[in-house]
């Protein structure tokens, strides 16, 4: 299989493939289902991220993909732990004796591909990795397909897939969901950050407040999803653009321009708590000697008038 490098026209093609990621309408729940279960394995999947140094998402879509988040069965390529690989790459894990750990095989199939901590886990090299993991064929043998192992289930990715090994058929279509469309997810949900990814900058934004549910207005609809946009043209913000202006934009909006929408409770609460922050700083400038007067007693002047 020829080797494809990750040259700066690659990396910024996967970069503006990931940004403009849209899924698709009728695979939002699925998309979405499948992001919360992975969501919560984190824990199992941050085991083999501590083993190996391969980030947990990274191990979580590759087990999404390759056993369909089966941990009765190898990341390598989802056969039985049972026993030793019988597909490709066969006779795998070498080391130990069936059954074997998830945990084990994951290390051992992570191992097989060359990643580790030293890998380049940008945005971009993640996805390089992530092709790289499922082969070039595509983009070598079929550039005008973008790979479903990455795209599928987003408007990237219409039809064209390999249904056996060097098979290749122009109308078959990915029932999976891409490993890429499931990461942008999880970054749209907040959990996971691409720490090569630039603070935002700032230009004007759409006005329009915080709101838990969808506008009933045709025009409130459309500048809340106008907002999101805007919100997704900044590297390393991702927000899902449903028009519901929720905690996730409000926070999204929090870093980009340091506050949060307007009506959502949060920014009432950091007023309050830059408001006590403030009492206290002035409390502090205080001369020395002096202290506040006792609640209900009377000040030295007001004594002498009640003398007279």
């Amino acid at each position: 299989m020829p080797t494809v490098r990750l040259t700066d026209a690659l990396r910024r093609e996967y970069e503006n493939l990931f940004n403009q990621c849209v899924a698709r309408t009728e695979r939002l729940r699925e998309i979405d289902a499948a992001a919360a279960r992975l969501e919560q394995e984190k824990h199992r999947y941050a085991q083999v991220a501590g083993a190996c140094g391969v980030p947990w998402h990274v191990v979580a879509v590759v087990h999404n993909m390759e056993s369909s988040q089966r941990f009765d069965r190898h990341l390598h390529n989802g056969d039985p732990l049972t026993a030793r690989t019988v597909q490709v790459p066969r006779g795998r894990p070498v080391d130990g004796e069936p059954p074997f750990s998830w945990e084990l095989s994951a290390v051992d199939a992570l191992s097989l591909h060359g990643l580790d901590a030293d890998t380049d886990w940008t945005m971009a090299g993640t996805l390089y990795e992530l092709e790289r993991y499922n082969g070039w064929g595509y983009r070598v043998h079929h550039p005008e397909v973008l790979s479903p192992y990455l795209w599928a289930a987003s408007m990237h990715y219409v039809s064209g897939k390999y249904v056996a090994d060097g098979r290749w058929s122009a109308t078959a279509v990915s029932s999976q969901v891409g490993a890429a469309v499931i990461l942008r997810r999880l970054a749209e949900r907040g959990a996971i950050e691409f720490a090569d990814q630039p603070t935002p900058g700032l230009t004007e934004p759409p006005l329009v407040n915080y709101s838990t549910r969808r506008f009933t207005s045709p025009e409130m609809q459309q500048r809340a999803l106008d907002l999101q946009r805007w919100l997704n043209t900044f590297a390393g913000i991702f927000v899902q653009e449903d028009g519901i202006l929720g905690d996730r934009t409000s926070e999204a909006f929090r870093r980009v321009t340091g506050h949060y929408l307007p009506g959502d409770p949060r920014e009432g609460q950091r007023a309050m708590k830059h408001l006590n922050n403030m009492t206290r700083a002035k409390s502090r400038l205080r001369p020395a000697g002096m202290s506040r007067p006792r609640a209900g007693a009377a000040s030295p002047r007001a004594k002498r008038t009640r003398r007279r």
